[in-house]
C-alpha cells in the first residue's frame, strides 16, 4: 500500500542548505517527494504558522526543520500542526550547536518534535522516510535494502581489517 505522501524541509536560513542538502538528497534517492523552504520562527511566524497549519491538507506527511542558535522553528511548526515534525540542530559559530540542540529537543508536553544529531540531516530523512514507511511498502522494502547493503559494507570492511591484522 502506498500513500504517496511527500516530506517538506524547512529551514531558518539559506545559510542551512548546506545542511538540509544531504537530507533533500536521501529523499530523492528513495523517491520522496519534498518541498524545500525558507522560514523564520522568528522573522515569518505567520508564514511558518500557516504552512504548518495546512501541511496535511497538502499532502505533507512529515516536516523536517533545520535551525541554528535559538532553533525555535522545529516547535513553531509543531505547535501548528498535527503530522510529525523532525527537528535538526544546525551548528553555528555560537556554542558549536549545543544551542540548537537544546532548543530543539527541550520540547513542552503536548508538542513533540523528533530531535536528530548537530547536523544530522541524512538521518532527519531517513526517520521521515521510516514513517512514511509505515503505510508505504514500497519505501519499507528500500529501506530493508539499504540496511542490507550497510551490512555487507561492515562485512568487508571487516574481512579487509582482519587481512591486515593477519599481516602484522
Amino acid at each position: 500500500m502506498s500513500q504517496n505522501k511527500k516530506v517538506a524541509v524547512i529551514m531558518g536560513s539559506d545559510s542551512d542548505f548546506p545542511v538540509v542538502s544531504g537530507a533533500i538528497k536521501t529523499l530523492k534517492e528513495f523517491g520522496v517527494p519534498c518541498e524545500v523552504h525558507v522560514m523564520s520562527a522568528h522573522r515569518t511566524p505567520a508564514q511558518a504558522s500557516e504552512f504548518s497549519s495546512n501541511a496535511r491538507e497538502k499532502g505533507f506527511g512529515v516536516i523536517i526543520a533545520a535551525a541554528g542558535k535559538a532553533a525555535h522553528l522545529a516547535g513553531v511548526l509543531a505547535a501548528h500542526t498535527t503530522i510529525p515534525v523532525i527537528g535538526i540542530p544546525v551548528k553555528s559559530s555560537t556554542l558549536d550547536g549545543l544551542d540548537a540542540l537544546l532548543a530543539t529537543v527541550q520540547m513542552p508536553k503536548g508538542i513533540p518534535v523528533a530531535t536528530v544529531a548537530i547536523d544530522g540531516a541524512d538521518n532527519a530523512a531517513l526517520l521521515a522516510i521510516q514513517m512514511l514507511a509505515l503505510s508505504d511498502d514500497t519505501l519499507a522494502d528500500k529501506l530493508s535494502n539499504m540496511k542490507d547493503d550497510m551490512e555487507v559494507g561492515v562485512m568487508a570492511k571487516d574481512k579487509a581489517i582482519q587481512d591486515k591484522v593477519a599481516q602484522l
